[in-house]
């Protein structure tokens, strides 16, 4: 049976979902109502079923390694055998009907602490992670660093790659780094095999020069931000500006950027034309603003935000979409009258006081 979610390459040996589940609306930092674990479970096993079997949380994440944990544990008893089949591999009639779970965690050391992190530190959180997730091996670990201005980036990097040696780390990727930073890690000698960072209609910053060095590099974009938070949906079609308070971190992080895209009213004709290319295609507007990611250069795959299996018709139609030259440039035609944001991925967020910043949690990685 072929999946209906088509698989990227990230690695000689390590495929991936070009939609990735995200599990950051899960944390408790980021609503203070999470569903019921029991129709979590469900739900992202019905994901994981129609094809959707990577999945994206970080350690700061409270609760969720843990929660995707025993995800994992509970696919596996379901299985019947010992372990639940590659998924790097084409299922045949001789594997087992239940697709097998990838999780990609990140490492994302405090701020208040990046002056003190060192070795012992970084096995210490990269161990917590095994635990909570239940593994012997992480699949992907991806670094995240809030402040350049603390120099130790590199070395943290060079500790993660001693301890990929060690066996405790599969793969090793970034967070939100910028070309410059990226450089100087890749040029130590660890191998980055991806880059998470936000690329949406709203938001084409990675295309400043990460785009090509992660061409030049063989790096792979895990792209975050892809729906900006659900802005870009049949949802906000037609509606009236919101104003704070905003219901999640989510809405209140992209509504910034739509800000710095070009306000609300350009927000409203870049929605009009994703919904008559949706109509045209007899699809959602959701699934139109995810494909347009997917379909950009060096992008393996869109993370998509999940709290249930309520978009997961929107997924599966994204992955049969095809976008036509015609659609490409009716977007265009909108996009081009954007004047935001600038920079590299995070550079925004890294300005210290800004809106940008300001609503970012730093220190979120108690031990």
């Amino acid at each position: 049976m072929e999946t209906p979610v088509p698989r990227a390459p990230i690695a000689d040996d390590y495929t991936i979902s070009r939609i990735i589940v995200g599990a950051w609306q899960l944390s408790e930092g980021h609503t203070p109502d999470a569903p019921p674990t029991e129709a979590v479970f469900k739900a992202f096993g019905r994901m994981a079923d129609a094809g959707l079997t990577t999945f994206d949380c970080a350690d700061i994440y409270t609760g969720v390694e843990e929660l995707l944990g025993e995800f994992r544990e509970r696919r596996i008893a379901d299985s019947d055998g010992p372990d639940l089949p590659d998924p790097n591999e084409a299922p045949s009639a001789t594997t087992f009907a239940l697709p097998g779970i990838q999780i990609h965690t990140k490492f994302v050391p405090d701020r208040d602490s990046l002056a003190s992190v060192d070795k012992a530190h970084v096995e210490r959180i990269i161990d917590r992670s095994l635990k909570r997730l239940g593994v012997d091996q992480l699949d992907l670990v991806q670094f995240a660093w809030w402040d350049y201005g603390v120099p130790r980036y590199v070395e943290t990097a060079l500790w993660l790659a001693e301890l990929q040696q060690a066996g405790k780390i599969r793969y090793i990727g970034t967070t939100n780094f910028d070309t410059r930073r990226l450089a100087e890690i890749v040029d130590a000698g660890v191998r980055i095999v991806a880059n998470q960072v936000q690329y949406s209609l709203l938001d084409h910053r990675p295309e400043n020069s990460m785009v090509e060095y992660c061409r030049e590099h063989n790096i792979h974009l895990l792209c975050y931000g892809s729906l900006a938070g659900g802005f870009l949906s049949d949802r906000w079609l037609g509606a009236d500006e919101p104003h704070e308070p905003l219901p999640n971190r989510s809405l209140t992080k992209y509504k910034l950027i739509i800000d710095e895209f070009g306000g609300w009213t350009l927000l409203q004709e870049l929605l009009a034309v994703l919904g008559q290319i949706a109509a045209k295609h007899e699809v959602g507007i959701g699934a139109v603003a995810i494909r347009y990611v997917l379909d950009r250069p060096q992008v393996a795959a869109a993370i998509v935000g999940a709290r249930n299996d309520k978009y997961l018709r929107q997924n599966l139609e994204t992955s049969s979409l095809r976008l036509d030259q015609e659609d490409t440039d009716r977007l265009e035609a909108i996009l081009s009258k954007a004047s935001g944001p600038e920079g590299e991925p995070f550079d925004l967020e890294r300005v210290p006081g800004s809106s940008h910043a300001t609503i970012m949690r730093y220190n979120l990685n108690d031990e």
